[in-house]
């Protein structure tokens, strides 16, 4: 059983920035490796505490034996990272899916080029009980320290009872959990599982509502156990959304962090009016307007525009901007122009000395 570096752990619960990397395709829509590791220099250069790979951004179709990509980008992704020889913690999350024989295999192969975490996918798995599932965390766990994902319905998820995150929470090597519910109560299942469990202090809870993400880095939940008030925060995020402009979500989340710690009215007022930015310009990226059709060539659309991809094919041709989609990432991005880190993205592709 692999455990979680102390110093990954710290990292963690100190809370982060862990985009969750697309995947780079030419023309063909065959795989670019060498625009692949430039996305991946972007994310650590950008001042990201880790990198998910193999996720739902990256395209959950690298699994099928047609492309036979999975262990390949695990490969690639790796080489970069270890070949910059970081001096600061940066953790390597591998996504991890299917029914348990498939997930426990995955584990393995993640294990095998170092990955520090897998983040455990509920999705495809209608089939399975609440029970049936934790028995599934629980062979993985014995694996990889697991990230948990609690993933909406309208993307491939499912809904969980809060009694099933009560158990969730109890399984050794559990080290974290991502709540991309897009859905409050929901949500707040999971945060008072994680206050109710005797591993409180051991589970760091990562914010995946990209519909909501400054709120629930700001959010304090308060709860009574067995008569001691016990506070659970979001410490960081495992986005989607920070797939793009990833320097400014690492300037964001320094400010909520020092807003909690030295808070004002100014700077609340600050985040609040951010906070509704980034959820619009979500709304854009993620094509809520069409229940998420295009949220992976919409991130893509933005990396091409800053010249950190080539273009926005994905595995599936099916897969593109919806109708309107490209016009509504223009309005974001004229409306927000303090959201975007292109003037970071120009002097970083002029350092690298590479044109994609």
């Amino acid at each position: 059983m692999k455990r979680l570096d102390s110093v990954l752990k710290s990292l963690l619960m100190e809370g982060t920035v862990i985009p969750a990397h697309p995947l780079a395709l030419d023309e063909l829509r065959h795989f670019d490796e060498e625009n692949q590791k430039l996305l991946t220099q972007y994310y650590i250069q950008s001042g990201a505490g880790g990198i998910a790979v193999a996720v739902h951004s990256t395209q959950f179709e690298i699994r099928l034996p047609k492309y036979n990509l999975f262990e390949k980008v695990l490969r690639v992704t790796a080489d970069v990272i270890d070949g910059i020889k970081l001096d600061r913690p940066f953790v390597k999350i591998a996504g991890i899916c299917g029914l348990s024989e498939q997930a426990v295999q995955e584990a393995r192969i993640a294990v095998d080029y170092g990955y520090d975490m897998g983040l455990l996918s509920m999705g495809g798995l209608q089939d399975l009980s609440e029970r049936q599932i934790l028995e599934r965390t629980e062979e993985v766990a014995k694996v990889i320290p697991v990230f948990g994902f609690y993933l909406q319905p309208s993307v491939g998820g499912r809904v969980f009872s809060y009694d099933f995150w009560s158990k969730f929470v109890e399984i050794d090597n559990v080290e974290a959990i991502k709540c991309a519910s897009f859905n409050r109560y929901q949500t707040l299942d999971v945060v008072r599982a994680i206050a109710n469990s005797s591993r409180r202090d051991q589970i760091a809870l990562y914010t995946g509502n990209d519909d909501n993400i400054v709120q629930d880095l700001l959010s304090i939940y308060r709860f009574n156990v067995n008569g001691k008030d016990i506070e659970i925060e979001f410490r960081g995020g495992l986005l989607g959304h920070w797939a793009v402009w990833t320097h400014k979500a690492v300037g964001l989340l320094a400010k909520v962090k020092d807003y909690k710690d030295n808070p004002s009215y100014s700077k609340w007022r600050a985040l609040q009016i951010l906070s509704n930015q980034t959820t619009d310009a979500n709304a854009a990226l993620f094509d809520t307007a069409n229940n998420f059709h295009g949220c992976i060539p919409g991130i893509h659309e933005v990396l091409r525009r800053q010249g950190l991809m080539k273009g926005i094919w994905c595995l599936n041709p099916d897969e593109v901007l919806s109708p309107g989609q490209y016009e509504e990432i223009s309005r974001i991005y004229a409306a927000y122009p303090e959201l975007n880190d292109d003037k970071f993205v120009a002097e970083f592709l002029k350092q690298n000395l590479m044109k994609i």
